[in-house]
């Protein structure tokens, strides 16, 4: 294709219900799809398109930002705009079949593709392809050895990479033997079911919190307490006044899923109390302690916990991909038998093969540079969207600002509910969660959240968040 062309599939109709730049997007996606337009292939620069199509530049530039954002289109610099190589176009009919992207689901629900602001992802762009493959390579070659095909128990060499880690960065001292190897979130918290919590027995959930951890309670026939949550966290006297005897409290102190507020010192040391008081067990997930940008991040709950109460979770699916579905817990050295029993009879939590990745990922010191790295760029692109989306909002809604986190809180006051403005940006291919789906009982001002983990620039967020005011 000549770079000055309008390609022949580009037939636009300014009478059609949808905005042109979304025709243009819905085009080319579904040229990518059917084969017209090859990985690899150059497009035609944004102004040259927009003079054959006779149309206004910013609207072609809406289209192809919404194009490279969702990964279909990748730019080099002066060489111009391209289709992504990686791209696999049988992977993509299906979603074009209907002209455009399907919709984003509900929380906990799998999407097969990325789109703008979608949460829950890391930079996958920044993720050190090269280094991983190398890694992965050299543990295949070593399954060759008799011992690691036979091997079915958890990686030791990753469970001593975490005790080191978690001693240098969470502040937590703990031994190999503490660590227990998971499948991801869900899996952890059904570890800590079976083995602590029995049938109609209580436990502290935060209000706002993460729907699939209800969820999970509900199905283990386990009744949730929903805890309002303020600016220091989770408000410990209301949950002790609704269910002092509860078994158990799921928290998230360092980044409160999801209103990202940090819990206060005196806040952690009134749960420890709680806890130790109603010999009850607090489990800490910390999804994305890591990713702090005010100051260093902050020490763990666990690393304060001086009577063997907390139950730390980390995962892996945040800080490298979710596809690992790998993540770990830490538990008392009082419960160690406990857990080593149940763990023995449901699984050890994910391939050995890929524990033994992870585990030269970290020995080597490349889990430590990445985490680095991503703060970083976290921090850039953090500043980067709240700048552009502010620019677009033009005081019509608010982001508030929050000390970390891998997400934005975005405050819609009047000008709309916030689950309505969610399901206009999921219908205009964009992402978001509403607020209000997160919450059981408690009242909280409505609020939309999508991540920023994955746009690039000031200019990306900005077009996008003209694209939200234009669904008001």
């Amino acid at each position: 294709m000549r770079p000055g062309d309008a390609p022949g599939f580009l037939t636009l109709s300014p009478a059609a219900g949808s905005p042109l730049y979304r025709q243009i997007y819905a085009r080319f996606r579904a040229a990518i799809a059917d084969g017209v337009l090859a990985p690899g292939e150059r497009v035609p620069a944004a102004r040259g398109l927009a003079a054959e199509l006779g149309l206004a530049r910013g609207t072609v530039e809406a289209a192809y930002a919404l194009l490279n954002a969702e990964g279909y289109f990748s730019t080099r610099g002066q060489a111009g705009t391209f289709v992504t190589t990686r791209l696999d176009p049988r992977v993509l009919s299906a979603g074009t079949a209907q002209g455009g992207p399907p919709r984003a689901g509900k929380p906990g629900e799998g999407r097969a593709e990325i789109r703008p602001f979608q949460m829950g992802l890391p930079a996958l762009d920044a993720f050190p392809r090269k280094i991983w493959a190398r890694l992965a390579a050299r543990c295949v070659r070593g399954m060759q050895a008799d011992e690691m095909l036979q091997r079915t128990e958890p990686s030791d060499a990753l469970r001593r990479a975490i005790a080191g880690y978690l001693g240098i960065s969470r502040g937590i001292e703990c031994s190999a033997e503490q660590i227990f190897v998971t499948a991801g979130y869900r899996d952890m918290l059904a570890l800590v079911i079976r083995t602590l919590i029995q049938p109609g027995e209580t436990i502290w959930v935060e209000d706002p919190g993460y729907p699939p951890t209800r969820e999970l309670l509900v199905h283990a026939g386990i009744e949730s307490v929903p805890v309002p949550v303020d600016p220091e966290g989770l408000v410990v006297a209301d949950g002790i006044r609704q269910a002092a005897s509860s078994r158990a409290a799921i928290v998230t102190p360092a980044h409160q899923s999801p209103t990202c507020v940090t819990m206060s010192l005196p806040r952690r040391i009134e749960l420890l109390h709680w806890a130790e008081q109603a010999d009850a067990w607090i489990v800490e997930d910390d999804y994305d302690g890591e990713y702090r940008y005010v100051s260093q991040p902050l020490p763990a709950l666990k690393s304060l916990d001086r009577a063997g109460r907390v139950l730390y979770a980390g995962s892996f699916s945040k800080v490298l991909f979710p596809g690992l579905r790998l993540g770990y817990l830490v538990v008392p050295e009082g419960l160690i038998d406990q857990f080593r029993q149940v763990s023995s009879i449901f699984g050890n939590g994910g391939a050995n093969l890929v524990q033994d990745i992870v585990a030269r990922f970290m020995t080597e010191g490349h889990f430590a540079r990445h985490i680095q790295r991503m703060r970083r760029l976290y921090a850039e692109r953090r500043r980067a969207v709240v700048a552009g989306l502010s620019a677009a909002f033009d005081g019509r809604l608010r982001i508030e600002p929050q000390p970390g986190g891998m997400h934005l809180v975005i405050r819609t006051g009047g000008a709309v509910s916030d689950q309505a403005l969610a399901r206009r940006m999921r219908d205009d291919g964009l992402y978001a969660h509403a607020l209000t789906d997160w919450v059981v009982q408690a009242k909280v001002a409505p609020a939309v959240l999508i991540s920023f983990t994955n746009v690039e620039s000031e200019q990306a967020a900005r077009r996008l968040g003209e694209r939200i005011m234009a669904l008001l």
